[in-house]
């Protein structure tokens, strides 16, 4: 089965995005196929690289990376709300005029087209949060 995943929670405020994670990790572990992971509304804050928990926490963004590269994922952050939120990528931060970007490693920055697309060319489009 192929699977779209959408996201809507940040890593720390809710359990949405570390059982967004186990499903993933579940699915492709069992051969199912995921076309693409998409973080939306809160949830684009699981893609900055900025993000330091304390040493003895999981650290969500490291996670969503080690998977990403592991299986060529494709991680991509709604840009609308990842602009509001100060998620940028180096593209972003030059036309914004900022010092520099903030995306972790195995994160893309898009619009809604890649959700729209993602649904359609799944099987299911499982949604993690509000």
């Amino acid at each position: 089965m192929k699977f779209a995943i959408m996201v809507n929670e940040g890593p720390y405020t809710h359990e949405a995005s570390d059982t967004a994670y186990h499903f993933t990790k579940a699915a492709l572990e069992a051969g199912h196929e995921i076309f693409r992971v998409f973080f939306y509304h809160d949830g684009v804050n699981n893609a900055t690289r900025y993000t330091v928990p304390p040493q003895d926490d999981r650290n969500i963004q490291v996670r969503w990376s080690e998977l990403a590269e592991k299986h060529n994922l494709d991680l991509v952050v709604c840009i609308a709300a990842a602009q509001r939120r100060g998620i940028l990528d180096e593209n972003e931060a030059k036309r914004q005029g900022k010092d520099g970007d903030n995306i972790a490693p195995g994160f893309r920055i898009s619009g809604l087209g890649q959700l729209i697309e993602a649904g359609i060319q799944s099987d299911r489009l499982v949604v993690f949060g509000d």
